[in-house]
């Protein structure tokens, strides 16, 4: 018989070979044999497998428990911090981030919003940064222009968000300080849609930065509702109720005609003649002050001054942009009077300016005031937007001015401010802006615009529900100038439109001329923010006071209450009695003188 072959064995499913005759019994032992073997060995591993899976079960179980139990809280927190917000997502998102938030503050919680708002105020700003040094040569010059615009704003912005923080950190929350930091948060708000503002609606540049600022505007829009929350905000807080004057808190009581912000010293000086005033600077044409334009008198001003610091500006005509940056505070301009004083110049859109940027005079640094003085920008009705002075201090105040323009000629942009015996001219939306403003003892005049215009004396600019802020016209005349008295009848004239979702504007106790419309207010487009505005009359006299024949928006109304009225008085709507005082400027603080 041949030799037997050598055993081959394959791995897996390989054949397994045997010699010849032993193949069926060594199989069958084999099998048998490695069965026993694995049936011994499964319940000791299987015993093992299940220990070991259900130790490692118990320790992820153990360890999950804490920080479930963490995150839960958390999220309790932040939902209960964001309740009422209009942006409750990001609400929730930025507050879970925050270390320990359930064992914080309100003011805390508030504080960090404005801190992550700050950061992303900072990002926004070395965006528009990267996009000026890698994109210059293929901007034109209106984006180059809008971008610097944003950067300013941006500055802006971070300052007030940072004295929102510091107002946070003290304890005990006044009156004062709460209304503070509505304004402040208005007015950082209102920053980033004037920086969008700036830019074509379909451009690429704004394409790229829009994003974030409408991010920015919703943390600041979360942490204006969750100022409501600060123990002992209420009793500060928006009232309802037809028989409270509390409604329009951000100006504040009036005092001898004036808010209280304005200072006692303050008032005095604005009230007393030329002769009078102690001044530290002279501006004069004919080189008999110590510089010849306003400008350079500005440079030399201290810095983040405490007291007032008056530049005398002699009788003339003075062709010049001015700007008056956010270091440069308590400035006053002192002129020779309406007509005699004069400051002028004619930036415009359709020259290539933004409309921020085309005001003859533009002033942010806080505690500004002017007497006797005319601000001009002599652009013309057919060059659109062009602004003869814009404010965005907060407690300016302005006596016995006057502002020439037609298009945007007024621009109350942010904050607090207010208007005592000051004229303003004007064709298409010629007061407009986003401050608490009250225009008292003041003459308003529509002058002749361009064939097809229509005359709009205020487009309010309101862009959150939230925002403490609107335009009231108190005891003035809303008549026609001079150049349009005569073709008045070819005009319409209107009170207003709303330039933005939550538009608010007021006319009490003021004489209304013929020259507006039955109607009396002007849609923007279509039936854009006619339910969210808030738009009102009361008691107002004259040809023009017939409200029988008044559009019938849901936001518009005729106002019956005194109480609700007195809302938009220097003492509720900008805090008057707090500031107005050191003007010296006159001002009565309710309805009536």
């Amino acid at each position: 018989m041949p030799s037997s072959p050598p055993l081959s064995v394959f791995v897996s499913h390989k054949h397994i070979s045997f010699p010849s005759g032993l193949h069926t019994t060594t199989t069958m032992y084999n099998l048998r044999r490695r069965t026993k073997l694995l049936l011994s060995v499964l319940p000791t591993s299987a015993l093992l497998l299940i220990l070991l899976f259900s130790n490692t079960r118990l320790r992820n179980s153990n360890s999950n428990t804490p920080k479930t139990h963490v995150h839960n809280r958390i999220q309790l927190a932040a939902h209960s911090a964001c309740q009422d917000t209009l942006y409750k997502d990001l609400c929730v998102s930025t507050l879970s981030t925050f270390p320990d938030l359930s064992t914080k503050s309100v003011p805390q919680i508030i504080s960090y919003t404005v801190s992550h708002t700050v950061s992303e105020v900072q990002a926004s700003s070395s965006n528009c940064t990267g996009i000026i040094k890698k994109q210059f040569k293929k901007l034109d010059a209106l984006q180059q222009i809008a971008l610097d615009d944003c950067l300013e704003l941006f500055d802006d912005t971070i300052a007030e968000l940072k004295a929102v923080i510091s107002d946070l950190s003290v304890k005990k929350l006044s009156s004062d300080r709460y209304y503070d930091l509505k304004t402040l948060l208005s007015g950082a708000m209102t920053n980033q849609y004037t920086c969008l503002d700036g830019f074509n609606d379909t451009g690429i540049v704004r394409h790229e930065i829009q994003s974030r600022l409408q991010t920015i505007s919703q943390h600041v829009s979360n942490a204006l509702v969750m100022l409501k929350k600060i123990p002992g905000a209420l009793k500060y807080e928006n009232s309802k109720s037809s028989t409270s004057s509390d409604m329009f808190p951000e100006f504040g009581p009036m005092k001898n005609g004036f808010p209280t912000w304005v200072s006692s010293k303050d008032r005095k000086l604005l009230q007393s003649v030329v002769n009078g005033t102690k001044y530290d600077l002279v501006v004069a044409k004919d080189g008999t002050g110590n510089f010849t334009t306003i400008s350079e008198a500005v440079a030399v001003a201290p810095n983040s001054s405490a007291t007032r610091f008056v530049i005398y500006i002699k009788s003339g005509a003075y062709f010049e942009n001015v700007e008056v940056v956010r270091k440069k505070t308590n400035l006053m301009f002192l002129g020779d009077g309406i007509g005699k004083t004069v400051v002028k110049a004619s930036r415009n859109v359709v020259d290539g300016w933004t409309t921020f940027r085309s005001a003859t005079v533009a002033v942010v640094g806080d505690r500004f005031i002017a007497q006797g003085i005319t601000f001009e920008n002599a652009a013309g009705p057919s060059k659109h937007q062009a602004v003869a002075f814009r404010s965005g201090s907060d407690f300016s105040a302005f006596y016995k001015c006057s502002f020439v323009g037609y298009q945007d000629t007024l621009y109350v942009h942010s904050l607090r401010q207010f208007y005592r015996e000051c004229d303003i001219y004007g064709t298409v939306d010629f007061i407009f802006g986003n401050a608490a403003v009250v225009l008292q003892n003041c003459d308003l005049y529509a002058r002749k615009p361009n064939e097809n215009q229509k005359n709009m004396f205020t487009a309010q600019g309101r862009e959150d529900p939230n925002q403490n802020t609107g335009i009231s016209i108190l005891n003035s005349k809303v008549a026609a100038a001079s150049d349009l008295v005569p073709v008045k009848a070819m005009f319409k004239t209107y009170l207003g439109r709303p330039w933005k979702e939550y538009s608010r504007t007021v006319y009490m106790k003021s004489y209304i001329d013929d020259l507006v419309e039955p109607a009396g207010w002007l849609e923007w487009n279509g039936t854009f923010a006619l339910s969210t505005l808030y738009y009102g009359e009361y008691l107002n006299r004259g040809p023009g006071s017939n409200t029988s024949a008044r559009v019938t928006w849901p936001g518009y109304r005729v106002i019956n209450s005194s109480a609700e009225a007195n809302q938009f008085t220097v003492g509720p709507f900008i805090q008057g009695n707090e500031w107005l005082n050191s003007t010296n400027i006159p001002y009565f603080i309710g309805l009536t003188p």
